[in-house]
């Protein structure tokens, strides 16, 4: 359940845009099954992922946390760090070893200040990304509780 390919930041960001952001970025790696962020926790940062699977996960009262998407390479991971409340929405865990590049969220928010261009680009990418996301987390929750048949698109 990978993210559409208008998520991944090569065909989001323009090259400019693309190195000022990879300009702030630094190479952090996790183990497999380590938690990244809970859900509900402090959005201070986020990941472009170099290599490694990770899945999105939202708690359920009274069950197992339900697996929403899984991501991989050059998708990013984290969407909360870029609207108040900073707040993770979902919890996300590494599947596999992952490699990523670490990016702190108040930075990018300033440079985003700096160059209204610049954050209008950073927005409209990490907007898309929480729309698919939406999506995904409904359709796996129907599909997970719902009556048979009901998370299918149509």
């Amino acid at each position: 359940m990978n993210a559409p390919a208008t998520s991944s930041m090569p065909r989001a960001l323009s090259p400019e845009y693309r190195e000022r952001l990879m300009r702030m970025a630094r190479e952090v790696s996790f183990s497999e099954g380590a938690r990244i962020f809970e859900e509900g926790g402090h959005a201070d940062r986020f990941w472009i992922i170099r290599t490694g699977t990770v899945d999105l996960d939202m708690r359920v009262p009274g069950r197992q946390a339900a697996v929403i998407d899984s991501l991989g390479h050059n998708e990013l991971l984290g969407w909360s760090w870029l609207y108040p409340p900073h707040t993770w929405h979902l919890g996300a865990e590494a599947v596999t070893p992952l490699r990523t590049y670490e990016f702190d969220a108040a930075d990018v928010r300033a440079e985003c200040r700096r160059d209204p261009e610049f954050g209008r680009t950073v927005a409209e990418w990490v907007g898309r990304i929480v729309a698919h996301r939406l999506q995904a987390a409904r359709t796996r929750l129907l599909d997970l509780y719902g009556p048979y048949g009901s998370g299918g698109m149509r």
